[in-house]
């Protein structure tokens, strides 16, 4: 990047940071999904198929205005209530429990997908290795390395192991991400305009930040360690956010503090009666309170008033389909079988392809009728190959079905999306023998196929060792 083109002019009169590329490279895109193999091998997942829809919803009304259209992004829930959230090539954006519980309103926490999503979109990561002295995919890999560390947990030694290598250029690295902070803020704000959320919703979460930065002292959650933010760089939000129009009216926070309900009963899961004190200071909707209410009580056990609670909430509220999904998830971990198969499958009459109803499905399935579980989870985990957990259901559902040779190769696709490579491979093997003894010719090809998709990830992730 040139000193002319960092301090070109954009259209709203203010400095624009310099030329960028969209486009994500092969290599780049296997990395990052090499890279978030390894982090659910290290890193505590927060498995919850209803916040996962509702994020990939948001990102799927910022993306066609973050540059980011043409990208296949995977999120990854972190069960973490530091705040935190990332983006890595490849199209990964991850997100802590401890977000949720921090945006206070749906604006906020669209800020900080939206300037993740400007991350990707400008190519940081390859760029901020574009002047190392290694070549720009090793120096990548070796920086996405500590990012692993940092973001499953590891702090300042995360940090330290991504400089560690190359500390010739660390001060230039600095400077260069003060610079793509901005221009990911940049991004960010325009696609918050466009998609109709008010961009001083990011100048709000900034000051909040900023906040807690100055509270937690030296030890700030590690958002703020690798996006600091800055006197200058909140000054630059304002002015920018202040000459955007908002494209439409934003739709209200009720379906965001549904999610930050469910987020909060997670976190306090062993105090439930502080989710409660936090929301209702928070001044939340009574909805939203009510629904929390409802996961309370199931949490302690109380499955009748909770489903009473969440069918009277579906009759007020008939357009939010987590409500009667909620009521069906309850039912599943209640093992009211029958009961989570008949309110799931009543949902997925109205929205057939919505994944958090057919995920209760197939896992009530597979207690009533496992053949029918498999049939669901094989066309599920078709269309969603970075879903491990629907592997996980599919492995389960093929062995109680008797088709040992898809359960097999289900278990090795789990394995290898877990981060356990080799231990995927050696599945395989075992998958071929079942399928060899099953005479399943179709099960046999998609074997052979996908050992030499296995061996290529391997490949890839051996850059982190």
């Amino acid at each position: 990047m040139s000193l002319d083109s960092a301090h070109a002019v954009d259209e709203q009169g203010l400095p624009s940071l310099g030329n960028t590329s969209s486009v994500t490279t092969n290599e780049e895109y296997e990395l990052g999904r090499a890279w978030l193999r390894q982090f659910r091998a290290q890193a505590p997942q927060w498995n919850d198929p209803i916040v996962n829809d509702y994020l990939t919803s948001l990102i799927a009304r910022l993306a066609p205005h973050s540059q980011v259209s043409n990208l296949q992004t995977t999120i990854v829930l972190v069960d973490n209530r530091a705040l935190n959230a990332f983006a890595v090539p490849g199209g990964v954006v991850g997100v802590n429990s401890g977000l949720f519980a921090f945006a206070e309103d749906e604006g906020s926490f669209v800020s900080v997908l939206a300037h993740e999503l400007g991350h990707l979109s400008q190519r940081h990561y390859a760029r901020n290795m574009a002047r190392a002295e290694q070549t720009q995919l090793p120096a990548m890999a070796a920086m996405l390395a500590g990012m692993l560390i940092a973001a499953s947990g590891g702090g300042d030694a995360g940090l330290a192991t991504a400089m560690g290598s190359q500390a010739a250029f660390m001060q230039d690295r600095l400077s260069y991400s003060r610079r793509f902070e901005q221009e990911a803020d940049r991004i960010g704000l325009q696609a918050m305009a466009a998609a109709g959320y008010d961009p001083e919703a990011m100048v709000r979460m900034f000051a909040a930040m900023q906040r807690m930065a100055r509270l937690q002292g030296g030890n700030p959650p590690e958002f703020l360690l690798t996006h600091p933010v800055t006197e200058s760089r909140l000054s630059d939000a304002q002015a920018r956010a202040s000459q955007l129009n908002v494209a439409a009216t934003p739709r209200s926070d009720l379906l965001y503090d549904m999610m930050r309900a469910r987020a909060l009963a997670h976190i306090y899961r062993s105090t439930p009666d502080q989710a409660t004190v936090r929301m209702e200071r928070e001044n939340a909707e009574e909805t939203a309170l009510r629904y929390l209410s409802a996961l309370t009580d199931a949490n302690r056990g109380n499955v009748d008033q909770a489903l009473q609670t969440l069918d009277q909430l579906a009759v007020e509220q008939p357009d939010l389909a987590l409500l009667p999904v909620s009521a069906a998830d309850i039912a599943l971990n209640a093992r009211r079988f029958d009961d989570a198969i008949t309110r799931s499958q009543r949902q997925l009459r109205f929205m057939p392809n919505y994944l958090p109803a057919q995920m209760i499905l197939a896992e009530a399935q597979l207690q009533r009728d496992p053949q029918a579980a498999f049939d669901l989870l094989r066309r599920l985990t078709a269309s969603q190959p970075e879903n491990p957990q629907g592997f996980n259901l599919l492995a389960e559902a093929a062995g109680r079905s008797g088709h040992d040779g898809w359960g097999h190769l289900a278990r090795a696709e789990y394995l290898q999306l877990t981060g356990n490579i080799d231990s995927g491979i050696r599945q395989l093997g075992i998958a071929r023998s079942a399928a060899e003894r099953e005479n399943d010719q179709l099960a046999l090809a998609r074997i052979e196929q996908r050992r030499d998709d296995f061996i290529a990830y391997r490949e890839t992730m051996d850059k982190f060792r």
